[in-house]
């Protein structure tokens, strides 16, 4: 990766790298818990620029068990130029179309319906401006009061120590966000999200790396609770049914597919997201 980064952009793609590294670790001691040897398998990919310089790349992992159906954890950093009228989408970027973007995106979809699914992302991008955004969501296919109750407290208890109304903005952008309008139904029960966190780049590479500290705090402690439940083929039918709903706000709505494909990224990793089997009956 030859991408020249100064110290505020490489600090970022490190914390994003080592975050990967110890979500990675703790799922596969999930799996270990639960009698399986299932590991990640990371393939490394390079992204070329239109201009045909090198223009980064990333790392994408993936794992299959017993517990985890299908999860990828995707760490990336490129740069480049965007291209014609996509630049003009992008916060910074209509004065100027040269980026750099260095983040993570995960998403888990599991083997018993019991277990939610989630999502987390955080990112940091350099246009004219330079932000943070992310946020992390659940995405249970029956959903469970307790594990709402606990995901949305622990993200709480992060933003309340970064800003007093994070927690309330982040929630309402959130609920507004992961929504399928044409289904008119949310994608799960929320959590946060946030974008263009700007003008204080230590104070919001700080909230950022407690949004990761705290998805990784709660996210294997309901797993841990729901993953040896029972359940019937009926649950499944629901999971497999939810997860069509997913894949169809993945494909029409989210933000991240579109900043994936219109900046030149590795198509398995950005539609890594998609669950490995689903239903539309």
């Amino acid at each position: 990766m030859t991408i020249p980064m100064d110290s505020q952009q490489a600090a970022a793609r490190t914390w994003f790298e080592a975050l990967r590294d110890r979500i990675c670790a703790s799922f596969e001691t999930i799996e270990r818990e639960a009698g399986s040897d299932a590991t990640f398998t990371y393939t490394p990919w390079e992204r070329i620029d239109p201009s045909g310089a090198a223009g980064g790349g990333g790392v994408r992992g993936v794992m299959k068990g017993k517990v985890f159906e299908k999860v990828g954890v995707n760490v990336s950093t490129v740069g480049g130029t965007f291209e014609g009228e996509f630049a003009k989408s992008i916060h910074g970027a209509a004065e100027d179309p040269g980026f750099f973007a260095t983040g993570i995106s995960l998403v888990a979809h599991m083997a018993n319906p019991q277990v939610p699914a989630v999502h987390m992302n955080t990112r940091f991008l350099v246009t004219t401006k330079r932000w943070f955004g992310g946020g992390a969501d659940l995405n249970p296919p029956l959903p469970i009061a307790e594990d709402t109750a606990d995901f949305h407290a622990t993200l709480k208890t992060a933003c309340d120590a970064h800003g007093a109304d994070y927690y309330d903005r982040f929630k309402a952008w959130a609920d507004e966000y992961f929504y399928i309008p044409h289904r008119k139904v949310h994608r799960g029960v929320g959590g946060i999200f946030y974008d263009h966190l700007e003008g204080d780049f230590d104070a919001d590479f700080a909230f950022t790396r407690s949004v990761g500290e705290a998805f990784l705090d709660t996210y294997p402690r309901i797993v841990r609770r729901r993953m040896d439940a029972a359940f019937t083929d009926a649950d499944r039918a629901e999971m497999l049914r939810w997860r069509g709903r997913y894949a169809e706000f993945n494909l029409v709505h989210d933000r991240g597919t579109l900043f994936g494909l219109k900046t030149g990224g590795n198509i398995d990793a950005i539609l890594m997201s998609l669950p490995p089997m689903a239903s539309w009956e």
